[in-house]
C-alpha cells in the first residue's frame, strides 16, 4: 500500500516521503495516529498545497523536544525502593515509576517516553536510562535507585 508521510517516522521516512508499506501497518497505526495518508492522486495534491503548513508543524515539534532536552542537562533522578540486603529490589523499577518520578520532580516526562530495552530494574544503584522525546531527539538520563531504610 502507497502512503505519504505527514511526519517524520523512525526506520520508515521523513515528512513527504511516498513510501510503500503492508497494509495492516497503514491501517492498524499510520492512518489512525495521523502519521499518513493515502497516496491517491487527490490526496497528493491536497498534501502539496498543505506541505508548508505541516513543515513548519514538524520544525515547531523538533524545537520544542530540544527545548525539552535542554531542560534535562544536569538533572539527575533518585528513586528510593526497598531492597535486601544483597542490593536487591523488592519488585521492580519499570518505565511508569521513573516517569511518575521524574515528573514529581519537576521534569515532565510521560511513560511512553521512557525506553529501557533491558527490561526493569531489579537492582540498587546507577543506571542510565534512555528517554526519547521525538524521533530525532534521545537522551541518557542518570537514575540512582536507593534501598529504603
Amino acid at each position: 500500500m502507497d502512503v505519504i508521510l505527514l511526519d517524520k517516522v523512525a526506520n520508515l521516512g521523513s515528512l513527504g516521503d511516498r513510501v510503500s508499506v503492508r497494509s495492516g501497518y497503514a491501517r492498524n497505526y499510520l492512518l489512525p495516529k495521523g502519521k499518513a495518508t493515502l497516496a491517491t492522486t487527490a490526496n497528493v495534491t491536497r498534501f502539496e498545497a498543505r506541505r508548508a503548513e505541516l513543515e513548519k508543524v514538524v520544525r515547531e515539534n523538533l524545537s520544542g523536544a530540544e527545548a525539552r532536552k535542554a531542560g534535562f542537562e544536569g538533572f539527575k533522578l533518585t528513586i528510593t525502593a526497598k531492597a535486601g540486603s544483597e542490593g536487591k529490589l523488592f519488585g521492580s523499577i519499570g518505565t511508569s515509576d521513573i516517569a511518575d518520578a521524574a515528573t514529581a520532580a519537576g521534569q515532565k516526562l510521560a511513560r511512553a517516553e521512557v525506553r529501557m530495552p533491558n527490561g526493569p530494574l531489579r537492582t540498587v544503584g546507577e543506571h542510565i536510562v534512555t528517554v526519547h522525546l521525538h524521533t530525532d531527539v534521545n537522551i541518557d538520563l542518570p537514575l540512582t535507585i536507593v534501598a529504603e531504610e
